[in-house]
């Protein structure tokens, strides 16, 4: 019971962890004037956002990794399943992404790019999801929080193909995409959102073990993210 006990806490407290510092990163950002670079809002805020909660992580991977030896698979571990799980994903996900989009546009449902379609939002956009989205996120919910999970839990279900770590993980991956509000207290998010990045997290985490590298992941996540805001513009702009 006590060790029960003891993996619970644990794991409540990563959870807390995982979800409060994007919170602190969003304040940070908001200490900034960006209008002058970013007057629609598209890029800049969220930028600093993804920097700031990569480095509050980086810092203690780092001093955890000096003090205790832990591996957060910060090498390039095995290149041949790694950059295999990267082209069958994007190729997945590139038609899931066409399937998708035909479905929306014939229903009318699609929607719009949410910011006036400027070469400086249309790049700042992109260049964000690129660079910083996969990097930071993948950095945090999948490196840092597997690894640490993992010494709570280390069991296995399918036949040991996805570990317990993987899908806590990714769930706690999908919750932060929910938002809270304190006073009064709220939740806030799409509930299709939510799944859509829970399952995602999953395909980024069990690629994540089993090429022992954090690299393949962020290029998986980032390559979708670019995928998925390069249609909507392009959608946009043909609708418009």
């Amino acid at each position: 019971m006590k060790k029960l006990l003891a993996q619970i806490a644990w794991v409540l407290g990563l959870t807390f962890l995982l979800l409060a510092v994007p919170r602190f990163g969003g304040f940070i950002a908001n200490q900034f004037d960006y209008r002058a670079i970013d007057p629609d809002g598209a890029f800049a805020w969220i930028s600093v956002h993804h920097i700031v909660q990569a480095m509050v992580f980086l810092v203690l991977m780092v001093a955890i990794g000096r003090a205790r030896g832990v591996d957060f698979g910060f090498g390039w571990g095995d290149r041949a399943v790694g950059f295999r799980f990267v082209l069958i994903f994007s190729l997945f996900f590139a038609g899931y992404i066409v399937v998708s989009m035909g479905i929306v546009l014939a229903f009318g449902t699609f929607s719009l790019f949410p910011y006036p379609l400027t070469l400086r939002n249309v790049a700042g956009q992109l260049g964000f999801q690129l660079l910083l989205s996969g990097p930071s996120e993948e950095l945090i919910f999948r490196a840092f929080a597997i690894t640490m999970l993992a010494f709570a839990t280390r069991r296995t279900i399918a036949n040991g193909r996805l570990s317990v770590a993987t899908i806590i993980a990714a769930v706690i991956f999908g919750l932060a995409h929910v938002g809270i509000s304190l006073s009064p207290f709220a939740l806030t998010g799409d509930p299709f959102q939510v799944v859509y990045a829970t399952g995602l997290g999953i395909a980024y985490g069990i690629c994540y073990e089993r090429s022992k590298s954090v690299y393949y992941p962020m290029m998986m996540h980032s390559i979708s993210n670019v995928i998925a805001v390069g249609v909507s513009a392009v959608a946009t702009a043909m609708i418009g």
